[in-house]
C-alpha cells in the first residue's frame, strides 16, 4: 500500500511538472530558424495602454517579413483573442530592402518584434491571450510555421517589466513609423508617369538626407529602390509599376531617415504628366536663373568680373554711364549665352555628339585662354603697356564692355554649378523655343547681380572713392587671373599629354618675351619683336595637332567608362558608380577631392563590390555624350548609381557628400538598425 502511494506521489509530481511545462511552452512558439516569445510585462498595470508584442529571433542569415513582403515571401499572421483587455492593431518596425537573387524583398534582416497596445479593461483582475500565429522564414529557401502562443498576467496598480524584454520592446518602438504630420517631409504630388513608372515627390521641410521611401501596396508598386534624384530640397522617386495592374486613387507609404520612421496615408494620384516634363517649365527658367546667379561665384567667371568691377570703380561714371555699362555688359553676357545655346541645339539636332562646355573641349581654345589671361594679369601689374592697355579696353570702352561680357560666358561653361545641370538637361529635350527661353534666362541670371550694381545709387555709393589704393587692388586682383593660368596649363596638360605643360608655357613665355621688348625697344628690336610674336602664336597652335591624344589617368579603384562594362555588369547583377567628369569642370575636380577619390569612399565602394568607371569628358567623345543624353544631362557633373541588376541609374546631386556616397548602402545590404539575436544594434555589413 505504501508503495502504491509513492508512486503515486511521483506520477501526480511529474503530471504536475509536464503540465507547468505545457503551460510555460505556450508562451513561446518555434520553428526551422525560429523561435517566438512574448515581450510583455509579468504585471499589468489598470487602466493604462501598455505596448506589447511578439519577439522574432531568427537564425543568422535568415529573415521574416514587412506588411509588405515584395517580391517573394509572406509577412506573419496574428490572430489573437483576447479576455480582460482590448488590443490595438500590429504595429510594423519599418522595413530594409532585402536583396535574394533577382528578388527584392521587404523585411528585416535578423530579429524583430511585431507590437501592439493592449489596455486592461475597467476591473479586470487577470488579462488572458491566446494568439495563432502564421510565418515564413527565409534564406533563399523557405520554410513556413505556425504555433499557438498564450499569455496570462495578473492586473495590479503598477506594471512591471524585465529590464532587457523592456530594452527590446523600446528598441523596436522607436522604429514603428509615426504620423505623416510630425514628418520632416511632405510628399507633393504621386502621379504615374508613362505606362510603367510611378513618380513621387517629396519635399523637405528641413535640409537633410534623403528619405528611404517603402510603398504599403505591394500589388502596384515594384519593391526595388526606386531612381532617385535631388533637386534642392525636392526628392524625385520613380518607383516601376507592376504589369497588368490597376491604378488606385491613392496609396499609402512609409519614410525613414535610417533610424525612425513615418507613415502617409492615401496619398491621391493626379493626372499623368509626360516622362520628360514632370518639372513645370517655369520652375527649369527659375532653376536656370538661379544657375546663372550663382556663376558668379564660381572662380572661372570671378577674374573676368573683376576686370569690369575694377573699370567701374575708377571710371567716374555718371548715373547714365553706369546704366550704359550694365546694359553692354549685359547684352554681351545674354547674346553670348543664346548664341552658345543656339550653336549647341542646331549642332545636337544635325547630329553632333556635343554637350555644354564644349568649346573647353578644344585644345587650341584652351590655349588662347592662357595666353589671353596671361596678358591680362601682366597687365594688372603694369608689365607693359600693350596689356594695359587692352585691359582698360575691355574695362572702360564700351566695345570692352560687350566683349567683357562676351568673355565671362565663355569661360563660365567649366563652372557647371546646382540648378543648371536640370536646366540645360531639359533644355535639349523640350521645343525649340522654350530651350533658347532656358539658355536666355541663365544669361539674365550671371548679367544680374552687375546689372543691378551699375542701376542701383545705393550699391554704387557703398563702392570706395578712386584713389592710390586701387592701384594696390589692381595688382591684388592679378592673382585670380594667374590661379586661372595655372589651372589652364593643368587641363591643357590633362588633354595634350606630357608636352601639354611644355608647350602652353613656352607660349607664355614667348609672349611675355616679345611683348617686354616692343614696350622697351624700337627699331630693327621692335621688329623683330613683333615677327616673334605673330610667328609664335599661329606655329604653337599648329603644333596641338601634332600630338597623339594621352589616356587620362584613372584613379586606383576607377576604370575608364566603357558600356560594354557597364552592360556586363548589370548582367552580374554588380553594382555600377559612374562619374562623368572633365579637367576643365571645377565642380568635378572638387568632388573628386572631397568625397569620390577620398580613402574612405573608395573603402565603401571597395567592400560593396561596386565597379567605378570615370567618364572623361576632357576631349569630345562621342560615346559619353551619347551616354549623357541618354540621362537627359549634356553637362557634367553627373554621377550615375545603378544598383545591383538596375538597369536606370539614380542621378546624385551635382555637388557631393560623404554621407550621399553611404545613403547609397542603406537599403541595399540592410538597415544598420538591425538587431542581432541578443537584441543589440549590429552592422549590416
Amino acid at each position: 500500500m505504501l508503495k502504491i502511494k509513492s508512486v503515486l506521489i511521483i506520477v501526480i509530481g511529474i503530471l504536475a511538472f509536464g503540465c507547468g511545462s505545457c503551460i510555460y511552452a505556450q508562451e513561446q512558439a518555434s520553428g526551422e530558424h525560429v523561435r517566438i516569445r512574448w515581450l510583455a510585462p509579468s504585471i499589468f498595470e489598470e487602466k493604462v495602454s501598455e505596448k506589447i508584442g511578439f519577439y522574432f529571433e531568427v537564425d543568422l542569415g535568415w529573415h521574416v517579413y514587412w506588411q509588405n513582403s515584395g517580391d517573394s515571401g509572406a509577412p506573419p499572421r496574428f490572430d489573437i483573442d483576447a479576455e480582460g483587455a482590448s488590443l490595438g492593431k500590429i504595429e510594423w518596425p519599418f522595413p530594409t530592402r532585402l536583396r535574394v537573387e533577382h528578388l527584392t524583398n521587404l523585411g528585416y534582416k535578423g530579429n524583430v518584434a511585431y507590437l501592439f497596445d493592449l489596455k486592461p479593461k475597467p476591473g479586470a483582475q487577470e488579462v488572458s491571450l491566446k494568439a495563432d500565429l502564421e510565418w515564413l522564414v527565409c534564406k533563399i529557401e523557405c520554410i513556413p510555421g505556425r504555433g499557438t502562443m498564450t499569455l496570462s498576467r495578473p492586473v495590479e496598480k503598477q506594471s512591471k517589466w524585465a529590464l532587457e524584454d523592456l530594452e527590446v520592446r523600446n528598441q523596436f518602438a522607436e522604429r514603428v513609423p509615426l504620423p505623416q504630420e510630425s514628418s520632416p517631409w511632405r510628399l507633393d504630388s504621386l502621379a504615374l508617369q508613362g505606362k510603367d513608372r510611378i513618380r513621387l515627390l517629396v519635399e523637405a521641410r528641413t535640409q537633410g538626407r534623403a528619405p528611404q521611401v517603402f510603398p504599403l501596396n505591394g500589388k502596384v508598386f515594384s519593391p526595388a529602390k526606386p531612381i532617385m534624384e535631388r533637386d534642392g530640397d525636392t526628392f524625385v522617386y520613380i518607383f516601376k509599376r507592376q504589369t497588368d495592374v490597376e491604378i488606385p486613387a491613392a496609396a499609402s507609404f512609409v519614410l525613414s531617415d535610417g533610424h525612425r520612421a513615418w507613415e502617409f496615408d492615401e496619398v491621391a494620384f493626379s493626372s499623368p504628366l509626360p516622362a520628360a516634363k514632370w518639372r513645370p517649365l517655369w520652375l527649369i527658367i527659375l532653376a536656370a536663373f538661379a544657375g546663372g546667379v550663382i556663376l558668379n561665384l564660381m572662380p572661372c567667371v570671378f577674374p573676368v568680373l573683376s576686370i569690369k568691377l575694377f573699370g567701374l570703380i575708377g571710371g567716374g561714371y555718371s548715373s547714365g554711364s553706369r546704366l550704359r555699362e550694365g546694359l553692354l555688359y549685359s547684352a554681351g553676357v545674354v547674346l553670348t549665352f543664346t548664341a552658345l545655346g543656339l550653336l549647341l541645339l542646331v549642332l545636337r539636332a544635325g547630329g553632333s555628339s556635343i554637350g555644354w562646355g564644349f568649346q573647353l573641349q578644344s585644345p587650341s581654345v584652351v590655349l588662347a585662354l592662357i595666353v589671353l589671361f596671361w596678358v591680362m594679369a601682366m597687365s594688372f601689374h603694369g608689365v607693359f603697356e600693350f596689356g594695359h592697355h587692352l585691359v582698360r579696353v575691355a574695362g572702360l570702352s564700351q566695345g570692352g564692355t560687350f566683349a567683357t561680357g562676351v568673355l565671362a560666358v565663355f569661360v563660365a561653361a567649366p563652372c557647371t554649378g546646382p540648378f543648371m545641370g536640370v536646366a540645360l538637361g531639359t533644355a535639349t529635350v523640350l521645343p525649340p523655343l522654350e530651350a533658347m527661353l532656358i539658355f536666355v534666362c541663365m544669361g539674365i541670371g550671371l548679367a544680374a547681380p552687375f546689372l543691378i550694381l551699375c542701376i542701383s545709387p545705393a550699391l554704387m555709393n557703398r563702392l570706395p572713392s578712386p584713389g592710390p589704393w586701387m592701384d594696390k587692388l589692381r595688382q591684388l586682383l592679378a592673382f585670380p587671373l594667374y590661379a586661372t593660368v595655372i589651372w589652364l596649363l593643368w587641363v591643357f596638360g590633362r588633354m595634350e599629354g606630357e608636352t601639354g605643360w611644355l608647350l602652353g608655357t613656352s607660349m607664355v613665355l614667348l609672349v611675355t618675351f616679345a611683348l617686354l621688348m616692343i614696350r622697351n625697344y624700337s627699331g630693327i628690336v621692335r621688329v623683330i619683336s613683333w615677327g616673334v610674336l605673330i610667328i609664335s602664336l599661329p606655329v604653337g597652335f599648329m603644333l596641338l595637332g601634332k600630338e597623339e591624344q594621352k589616356s587620362l589617368p584613372i584613379t586606383m579603384g576607377w576604370k575608364k567608362y566603357d558600356p560594354q562594362l557597364l552592360k556586363q555588369a548589370q548582367q552580374e547583377k554588380r553594382s555600377v558608380f559612374v562619374d562623368y567628369t572633365a579637367a576643365w569642370c571645377v565642380t568635378c575636380q572638387v568632388n573628386k577631392k572631397r568625397v569620390l577619390d577620398k580613402e574612405k569612399t573608395l573603402k565603401v565602394f571597395q567592400e560593396n563590390g561596386v565597379l567605378l568607371l570615370r567618364a572623361d569628358w576632357t576631349r569630345e567623345d562621342p560615346v559619353i555624350t551619347e551616354s549623357l543624353a541618354a540621362l537627359g544631362r549634356n553637362s557634367i557633373p553627373v554621377y550615375a548609381w545603378y544598383p545591383a541588376g538596375a538597369k536606370r541609374p539614380q542621378i546624385l546631386p551635382q555637388i557631393l557628400q560623404e554621407y550621399m556616397i553611404i545613403d547609397l548602402f542603406d537599403e541595399s545590404e540592410g538597415s544598420k538598425k538591425d538587431l542581432n539575436k541578443e537584441g543589440k544594434p549590429s552592422s549590416s555589413r
